[in-house]
């Protein structure tokens, strides 16, 4: 795999957090949801715990989308402007468990400003690395959630089994209700 884990891990957030956007239902509802997804994916540091983080974190969710459906040129510009806003200062730590890795905001930072800046700073290494084209939209017709094909033949299409499952199936029947005909 070309990316370290803590890339991986905040490709893997970020991934989360934007498909907490959702056509008819609202997947952070409320400062409790918002607490229940940063340890779900064990974010650190300072949580204000308060509806203006909540509402921070939701601003957050269309800018780091775009990262998904842009092409390079943009990225870079989206991924600069999110560094340059948010002050990132890369530095080495090393905590619970995890060995040295690059965090680039005080843990003290407000929490969209801390999930922003590891966001970026896991699309520079995408960026650097030439694999934007592993940052897809799930393929099910039903679907717009966001993945990161991790795979290593590039072969990942639906955001989780379910969209996988429901694509194939529908396909199935499609089939046989052609072979019958």
């Amino acid at each position: 795999m070309p990316f370290t884990h803590d890339t991986e891990m905040a490709l893997a957030a970020a991934a989360a957090l934007v498909n907490t956007i959702a056509d008819d239902e609202e997947r952070l509802p409320d400062v409790a949801s918002l607490n229940a997804f940063c340890d779900e994916w064990q974010y650190t540091g300072r949580r204000a715990r308060t509806r203006a983080e909540l509402e921070d974190v939701r601003a957050l969710r269309p800018r780091l989308h775009e990262l998904w459906t842009s092409d390079e040129d943009a990225a870079v510009v989206i991924v600069n402007r999110l560094l340059r806003e948010y002050d990132a200062l890369p530095q080495l730590v090393r905590h619970d468990g995890w060995d040295y890795h690059i965090h680039a905001t005080s843990p003290e930072a407000p929490l969209a400003q801390r999930m922003a800046v590891e966001a970026a700073m896991a699309f520079v290494d995408v960026i650097r690395a030439g694999e934007l084209d592993r940052l897809r939209v799930c393929a099910a017709d039903t679907c717009n959630d966001v993945l990161v094909d991790l795979s290593k033949n590039r072969s990942r299409r639906f955001c989780d089994a379910t969209c996988g499952n429901r694509t194939n199936v529908a396909a199935y029947r499609a089939r046989r209700s052609g072979a019958a005909g």
